[in-house]
């Protein structure tokens, strides 16, 4: 089977894995951008977590004038709508899914894999982990929206899983709306679903990264 190209980082390499967290990048980024985050972090000395960060493969970008750079899926439209190549997203997402079930080949439980996605990259993990078939531990969707909402079928078993969207109020790429409209579908679908905003851009700040923080161990350490 193949498998996206990762980065690979360990947070406690003298000990056995005992959760793994899939991240994620945004668009024209790769799978070094989030990597140096780990270490600050901070987790506990007794949380042993591999970190997989995927790279994107290079495809043309319409709304970058074609230009060909790592993106999860073509963005057709710049508008608050998002249009987007929704079967690049799913193909995606299915690629994301299949890092998920190496890592259960690896050892670990489903319930102690959480996705996390920042931008496009959270768009798939949206749909990767929202209509995954096994148990997540949790997604955590940084500054991004939920492209897919309408067509994705959230699966019975991530229906309560924990969700924490966090996103920036002075965000000029995607806007916060459409984060805050993401929040109020789950919210209306009963999923177990919180939001936080930052007075931030496009990016990520260390009080979310505090947040983030708190919220891998409340979701790993049970």
């Amino acid at each position: 089977m193949e498998y996206l190209p990762c980065v690979e980082k360990l947070n406690q390499p003298q000990i056995p894995v005992t959760a793994s967290v899939i991240w994620l990048h945004g668009l024209g980024a790769d799978g070094n951008d989030f990597a140096p985050l780990v270490p600050e972090l901070r987790l506990p000395e007794e949380l042993s977590v591999r970190f997989i960060f995927p790279h994107a493969p290079q495809i043309p970008v319409t709304i970058n004038s074609g230009y060909i750079m790592p993106a999860w899926y073509d963005i057709l439209e710049m508008n608050l709508e998002r249009k987007v190549d929704e079967s690049q997203l799913i193909a995606s997402a299915e690629a994301v899914q299949r890092l998920v079930e190496r890592e259960i080949a690896r050892g670990v439980a489903s319930e102690k894999i959480i996705l996390v996605g920042f931008s496009q990259g959270g768009a798939v993990a949206y749909h990767a982990g929202l209509t995954y078939e096994k148990s997540l531990a949790g997604l955590l969707i940084l500054s991004s929206y939920f492209a897919t909402h309408t067509t994705a079928s959230i699966h019975a078993a991530n229906q309560k899983t924990p969700i924490l969207i966090q996103h920036g109020i002075l965000d000029p790429v995607v806007n916060e709306a459409l984060g805050q409209r993401a929040y109020r579908f789950l919210q209306d679908r009963g999923c177990n679903v919180r939001y936080e905003s930052y007075p931030m851009e496009h990016t990520v700040c260390m009080e979310q990264v505090e947040s983030m923080s708190n919220w891998i161990q409340s979701v790993l350490i049970k």
